[in-house]
């Protein structure tokens, strides 16, 4: 895949078609771009950054429709500190997002269900992939509730943000989730940093238990993170955090890029029925 490196200007995003989504009675604006069956890409905190437009552009040109909804912040804009930490506030404070323990899954999951359901229609194929990142990781997870969800993805899964031995979902979406799970012979690939502050092992160890073998975590070393990564990343989030865009290295044999070619692997395998190799045969 060819290398592209953010700089610390906004994101025009010009090479996707911005969409007014309405679903369930509720309008957001959806970037689409590419060919081939959907993937939703939903970003981190603050919001749609070059760095989560590189990572969606990189399953784009791995064949994909790409969705990319914008859920909070300023679409394409550069991670400032301040103005991302306000993002991060508003969010918290939001009757879409369910930012602490005991509270369940986040409403606006009924949403995304609704737009897999939409882009599988738009798309065809045997079904729709999605990626969550950090405030938004467990939503593909919550997602596996729509039939047409086959393959998703947990990037770094933050909330609760008060209680890191917790996962968003309740027990009951657990459950149902690992029915379906087991009953379609699907996983939940899932990357964290080692030392995550907002993503630790206590998380990975619930998911694990309440999903069992269908739960793949893969932990990557704080060494293979970038070590500047935008000012909301260096300064708020302050931890090796972001495995696919802000903290990824994109260089030839980095585990971050490995990272990155196993989800692709993961989403091709679930999607166009490709068979994977190596240690990705546990997918």
């Amino acid at each position: 895949m060819s290398s592209q490196i953010p700089s610390s200007e906004d994101d025009a995003l010009d090479d996707f078609h911005a969409r007014s989504c309405t679903l369930g009675g509720v309008t957001k604006r959806v970037y689409v771009s590419g060919s081939g069956p959907a993937v939703i890409v939903m970003a981190e905190m603050p919001g749609i950054s070059p760095h989560v437009a590189r990572f969606a552009r990189w399953v784009r040109n791995a064949g994909f429709t790409v969705y990319l909804p914008s859920l909070f912040g300023t679409d394409g804009a550069y991670p400032q500190a301040e103005e991302g930490l306000a993002v991060l506030r508003r969010a918290c404070i939001s009757a879409e997002f369910r930012a602490l323990a005991g509270q369940g899954a986040s409403p606006v999951t009924a949403w995304l269900r609704a737009l897999a359901r939409r882009a599988m229609s738009e798309c065809g194929g045997p079904g729709v992939g999605a990626i969550g990142m950090c405030f938004t990781g467990n939503f593909a997870l919550s997602m596996m509730l729509e039939p047409s969800m086959l393959a998703p993805v947990l990037a770094q899964p933050s909330l609760p943000l008060d209680d890191p031995a917790a996962v968003e979902s309740d027990p009951g979406e657990l459950a149902a989730v690992r029915a379906r799970l087991e009953r379609d012979d699907l996983t939940v690939l899932a990357y964290r940093f080692e030392g995550d502050r907002h993503c630790r092992a206590e998380r990975f160890a619930a998911y694990s238990a309440a999903l069992g073998p269908r739960f793949i975590g893969r932990v990557l070393p704080d060494s293979a993170a970038n070590p500047e990564p935008p000012p909301f990343f260096k300064q708020i989030v302050a931890s090796p955090h972001s495995v696919l865009t802000a903290h990824l290295i994109d260089a030839d044999g980095e585990p971050t890029i490995r990272a990155r070619d196993d989800v692709i692997a993961f989403l091709r395998k679930r999607l166009f029925g490709e068979p994977l190799f190596e240690a990705e045969t546990i997918l």
